[in-house]
């Protein structure tokens, strides 16, 4: 898709808004956390932030785009603040096998996140056509490039690049010259969507053509207004709720919410409107969840 230009960005912030505010810093987890860092034979996937799943599939442990720091910008200070701190402490994480990176966009793609996970772990990156070159300066030793369609495998886990309606920037002179992209993760029981940033669009429908059996997607449900700047690269809750439909999948979750302010909405809008969306397409509660920060779920392995 075409980016907005700059004069649309700058009308978009300084220009008239609805821009609500959001807290300084909300509230904690209470939720129980299990031991992430023991063995375990389920299956089992546990939101930490934003877009920062950690999915523990036949002994494989995959992180998406994860970002432990307090800014989502270019240097440790610069870019949107967090206002609420990740559901999982890093010094908790299992040890991580590979990490999935949906585009390059800095709350997506945190380079010093990406540097703790090479000093500690040296696990694989997965990244879209365009991006390994960049990533190799900062030191990653092991980045594997997908074209959509393309696919890798870890032991026995398969990790398949697929489409998605958004864009890529890093720096001025750089826009859509690296891919976007998202992930399906096919175990050998179950099978996880990951959409990364995305507009809605066919793409989802053609996803399910190519994996008619989703156990569980991850899809975004926040940073959606104001809808004629947002609409082409964020889906709302509503759109949401289709992308669910398209996919046939048998659970989704919410994800890229209530941790860093990239949008007018209020903090608490997204799940409201999810809620709402939900309920108008007549989906249990169960079918679409709003997890909370460090919440975990499994598929017992019996």
């Amino acid at each position: 898709m075409r980016p907005k230009s700059l004069w649309t960005v700058l009308k978009w912030r300084f220009g008239k808004s609805d821009r609500q505010p959001w807290p300084k810093q909300n509230v904690p987890s209470t939720v129980e956390k299990p031991d992430l860092r023991r063995p375990t034979q389920d299956t089992r996937w546990t939101f930490v932030n934003h877009a920062t799943w950690l999915i523990q599939v036949d002994g494989v442990n995959i992180l998406t785009d994860p970002i432990w720091s307090k800014n989502a910008g270019p240097t440790s200070w610069l870019g949107p603040k967090r206002v609420r701190e990740p559901g999982i402490r890093f010094e908790d994480l299992p040890p991580i096998h590979a990490v999935l990176l949906s585009h390059n966009h800095y709350d997506h793609m945190d380079i010093a996140t990406l540097q703790r996970l090479e000093t500690r772990d040296h696990p694989l990156f997965i990244v879209g056509l365009g991006n390994k070159t960049f990533l190799e300066k900062f030191g990653l030793q092991h980045v594997q490039e997908l074209d959509w369609w393309q696919s890798t495998s870890i032991v026995a886990t398969t990790i398949h690049f697929v489409p998605s309606h958004h864009w890529s920037r890093r720096g001025w002179d750089d826009t859509n010259k690296t891919l976007w992209g998202g992930y399906v993760i096919q175990g050998k029981m179950q099978t996880f969507y990951f959409s990364g940033d995305t507009g809605y669009g066919p793409h989802f429908k053609t996803i399910h053509a190519h994996f008619p059996s989703i156990d569980v997607a991850f899809l975004p449900i926040g940073a959606y207004e104001p809808r004629w700047f947002m609409k082409d690269s964020h889906v709302d809750p509503a759109e949401a709720v289709q992308a669910h439909l398209d996919l046939h999948a048998k659970r989704s979750f919410g994800m890229h919410f209530g941790t860093f302010q990239l949008s007018n909405e209020p903090i608490d809008q997204p799940a409201q409107d999810l809620a709402t969306a939900r309920q108008a397409a007549g989906l249990p509660l169960e079918a679409f969840t709003v997890p909370d920060f460090g919440q975990s779920f499994l598929f017992p392995r019996s």
